[in-house]
């Protein structure tokens, strides 16, 4: 059985459109709809798509930083117990109903007690995609680091100095750094303390949120390097969000591919970049460019534009795009099914194309 840390059941995360006078709930923006996704401890799992597809809104419900509209997530969570939970909640008997009711609020993130929440917060940390917004312009970078020490008690107030200049040091930076604002560093600097903060709780999963989109290229590389080292050092797993496929596929272990809040395809990195599936996938990454004029490419062209979320073509989300699409993929919503090794793909067509 394969070592899962995080366990995503038919996660849904819906934002309210209120209007009129009394501001009554009219519509909803679905940003995630029924993904069900698994990360194994240790790896980095890649999440890809257009702005928009509900990447971000994923990690954040599953962060619970946004409370889900509906969905279970187990955290560390043993197999057998995951299972007992979900053959309950399958039974019709109210009896079996209310104890899943009662486990969920021990073993689901997104049913647990504020106290069992803040104990997780130790073990799940976030890297913002923009960190000059993330840090406090008004803080300095020793208070940075240590605030969640200082707000989950970890360490004695003696400690905290020695504790924030060992992090600093582990992502690249010294002491001459402690008494700085964040304004007075590069972006690189800002989000290795990002990076460090992050890292100050012993966590076990992280996060990541685009963390190179707003850096040079240069920069990039650095700290695409240095997320790899800590992740070799610390055992940690990562659920990295970007939309720049090429560093998805140096960092990435797994891909996988979401389009109008749902997941459209999952698969190691290799599989996905040699055999896509989907439509949607080679539409991605034919729209990589090749550094060489004299290669020639056969591109996918998307036609129109991305649906709005608040009203979702029916059948499959894709296929007012889609140049294979056919009568069925207009009527009946794809499921992801296993195409062979673990490449999981939700498309009615795929064997076709």
């Amino acid at each position: 059985m394969e070592d899962v840390l995080i366990d995503m059941r038919k996660l849904q995360k819906y934002y309210p459109v209120r209007g009129g006078v009394f501001q009554r709930r009219i519509a909803d923006v679905k940003a995630v709809e029924e993904v069900s996704l698994q990360v194994r401890r240790g790896e980095c799992l890649g999440l890809v798509g257009e702005s928009g597809c509900g990447k971000t809104t994923l990690g954040k419900t599953l962060l619970r930083l946004h409370d889900a509209t509906s969905g279970r997530i187990y955290f560390d969570e043993d197999p057998e117990r995951v299972k007992e939970t979900e053959r309950l909640l399958a039974s019709d008997r109210p009896e079996d109903r209310h104890l899943a009711a009662s486990q969920r609020s021990e073993r689901d993130v997104t049913k647990v007690s504020k106290q069992r929440l803040r104990a997780l917060r130790q073990k799940m940390q976030i890297v913002f995609q923009d960190p000059s917004n993330s840090l406090n312009p008004r803080m300095l970078v020793k208070n940075i680091v240590a605030e969640p020490l200082v707000c989950q008690n970890l360490v004695d107030a003696r400690e905290i100095r020695s504790r924030v200049l060992e992090l600093l040091n582990i992502v690249g930076m010294s002491s001459e750094h402690l008494m700085r604002y964040p304004h007075e560093f590069s972006g690189g600097q800002r989000q290795r303390i990002a990076i460090a903060r992050a890292l100050t709780t012993h966590p076990q999963f992280i996060l990541m949120d685009e963390p190179t989109s707003a850096l040079d290229v240069s920069v990039q590389a650095q700290i695409l390097n240095l997320l790899k080292r800590l992740q070799d050092e610390f055992k940690l797993t990562y659920l990295f969000v970007t939309h720049h496929l090429l560093v998805v596929k140096y960092i990435s272990n797994r891909i996988a591919v979401m389009y109008l809040g749902r997941m459209v395809e999952l698969s190691k990195t290799a599989e996905v970049f040699d055999t896509p599936l989907h439509p949607y996938t080679r539409a991605l990454l034919s729209a990589i460019p090749i550094p060489d004029p004299d290669t020639k490419k056969e591109k996918l062209i998307l036609t129109g534009d991305v649906p709005n979320p608040i009203n979702p073509p029916s059948g499959c989300v894709f296929h007012p795009r889609c140049p294979f699409a056919k009568e069925i993929c207009k009527n009946v919503i794809p499921q992801l099914e296993d195409a062979g090794g673990g490449h999981m793909v939700a498309c009615h067509r795929w064997r076709e194309i």
